[in-house]
């Protein structure tokens, strides 16, 4: 039997103000994974929960899915769909059984007997188990156990609750942080809500011959390769570029007892993410002579801070080659943290935006202002420059407003780094 195990969809995710659906991302993932689909011909699609980024998902979202769902049911592929932790299982599951009958299955809340659905190939039947995204609260109320409080137990006990023929193969579909001996596999960099939250030991998935789970945004075995995450299908954060490839995990199942055949199969991105590292002369070199198109980066130059120029050059070039500079910082340290401002030695040999972006620096723990920043900052300097008098100062008015505007930039990034 032919298994694909994805997961982790988050269709309408923004990534640094770009939407991964509007932006055509996602809707073109879904078409290259049906193709797939289409000359794989797997027997059973399992998708392990984190469906929507959102529980109140817009209707572009919904569209997204349903396009996915439709494909594979004229394609005549079995569906079984578990909610993630940032789905809403009651949307998820309207109509549930309606799309049954279109064999497509899906388990949106906990209940005491979990959907199950059985799949027969020359080797006899498999077993789907869907178990969507478990709270202890939510089992102890479906089992009627109110000692079960911790999402190890609660995980294990409602397993326990389930008639599984062990003598025959099963799969469990499930959305959880399964650790192995206490230790989380590596995360991919966008979750929300997982480092030490909700750990369930990968024992207590032992009489599973598979476990298809989702929540961790990489792909990894957790205790042994038959418990498995598949992984986000995009780079959904810059620290994903470091995995490998992305794309659905193809199961072969054979006999019960002989050990399924795993493999990934790769999906490339329409905009394809990457981090670029160095001076600003090394980058500025390499950036000119690579000759890559269509792409999502991340800029960290080391040796200056980024100046409207700097940031105003790689947005240009980035935007004539029909990418998209998501994020520009530098990991330049002009002064130690104990060290004022106006202390810095040289500072008399520095233009006003350098010395703007070194205070908001130091005001801001060292992060650096992004490029609507930098615009502020330079029209703060112009009414600076613009301000001042024959003695080569500016007048108390215009201090005013600069230091108005410095409160306000400061202020955004305390909010945005409070919602990151």
């Amino acid at each position: 039997m032919k298994i694909l195990h994805i997961s982790d969809l988050h269709f309408g995710k923004v990534i640094h103000g770009i939407s991964m659906l509007e932006n055509g991302d996602q809707p073109y993932w879904v078409d290259r994974f049906l193709d797939k689909a289409g000359e794989i011909r797997p027997d059973a699609v399992v998708i392990a929960g984190d469906v929507y980024d959102r529980s109140s998902p817009s209707g572009e979202a919904v569209t997204l899915l349903s396009r996915l769902l439709e494909g594979l049911e004229e394609m005549g592929v079995c569906v079984l769909l578990v909610a993630g932790n940032h789905d809403s299982g009651p949307r998820l599951a309207f109509a549930r059984d309606i799309l049954a009958r279109q064999n497509i299955h899906i388990a949106g809340t906990v209940s005491k007997s979990m959907t199950s659905v059985t799949l027969q190939d020359e080797f006899g039947p498999v077993t789907f188990w869907l178990m969507p995204y478990v709270f202890p609260a939510a089992v102890a109320y479906a089992l009627g156990d109110e000692s079960i409080r911790d999402y190890e137990t609660a995980v294990r006990r409602l397993i326990a609750e389930q008639p599984i023929d062990t003598q025959s193969r099963n799969v469990i579909i499930a959305h959880q942080n399964v650790t192995s001996g206490g230790s989380e596999v590596p995360r991919g960099g966008s979750e929300s809500a997982v480092g030490g939250v909700g750990q369930v030991g990968h024992t207590a998935f032992d009489c599973f011959d598979y476990a298809a789970l989702g929540h961790i945004h990489a792909a990894f075995p957790v205790g042994r390769e038959t418990v498995r995450y598949s992984g986000s299908p995009l780079c959904y954060h810059f620290d994903e570029t470091r995995q490998p490839a992305k794309g659905p995990i193809l199961i072969s199942m054979g006999e019960k007892g002989t050990a399924p055949v795993i493999s990934t199969v790769s999906i490339p991105p329409l905009h394809p993410m990457r981090e670029i590292a160095g001076t600003f002369e090394e980058v500025r070199e390499l950036e000119l002579a690579r000759q890559t198109k269509g792409e999502y980066l991340k800029l960290v130059i080391t040796d200056s801070l980024i100046t409207p120029e700097i940031s105003g050059f790689f947005h240009d070039l980035a935007e004539s080659r029909g990418s998209v500079l998501m994020e520009c910082k530098s990991e330049c340290r002009l002064y130690s943290s104990e060290q004022p401002v106006q202390g810095t030695e040289n500072v008399k040999e520095k233009s006003t935006e350098e010395l703007f972006s070194l205070f908001y620096a130091d005001r801001c723990g060292g992060e650096q202002p992004d490029a609507q920043d930098c615009e502020l900052l330079r029209y703060a300097a112009e009414l600076i420059r613009h301000s001042e008098g024959q003695d080569g100062r500016a007048d108390k008015t215009d201090e005013k407003t600069v230091d108005a505007l410095m409160e306000f930039l400061i202020k955004q990034e305390e909010k945005n780094r409070e919602t990151r």
